[in-house]
């Protein structure tokens, strides 16, 4: 089943939040993503039926190792499409918004260019 937008979000803030702290709950990414956590509950539970993330008995959030490969791959692009934009004279901020909406849908082909043309 392809990952939706919606699920590599919750993957990518799952890795960021997962690299502040050892223990992240579904409280802690709807507080991150401004979601509701009956929202964010629906789609960790999507995500687990998927093998994309575990949970323990105290229902702390872990990526698996299929989880961690997409989240990285998000995360990466949303970082080096949000310096590109920045190179290119973009404010920060509208960059990273840009950057968001851009890494679901940018194919590998396109990412790849765009890394080597930056440097990055």
């Amino acid at each position: 089943m392809p990952l939706h937008e919606s699920g590599e979000m919750y993957l990518e803030t799952l890795y960021i939040l997962s690299m502040k702290s050892k223990t992240v709950r579904p409280l802690d990414i709807a507080t991150y993503m401004g979601f509701s956590k009956p929202s964010v509950t629906r789609g960790m539970r999507i995500l687990k039926d998927n093998g994309y993330v575990e949970s323990d008995k105290n229902g702390h959030l872990f990526l698996t190792p299929k989880g961690i490969a997409t989240a990285r791959k998000t995360y990466e692009r949303h970082t080096i499409l949000t310096s590109f934009f920045v190179q290119l004279g973009v404010p920060e901020d509208i960059a990273a918004a840009d950057a968001c909406k851009i890494e679901h849908d940018i194919s590998d082909t396109t990412f790849a260019a765009i890394k080597v043309h930056a440097g990055l």
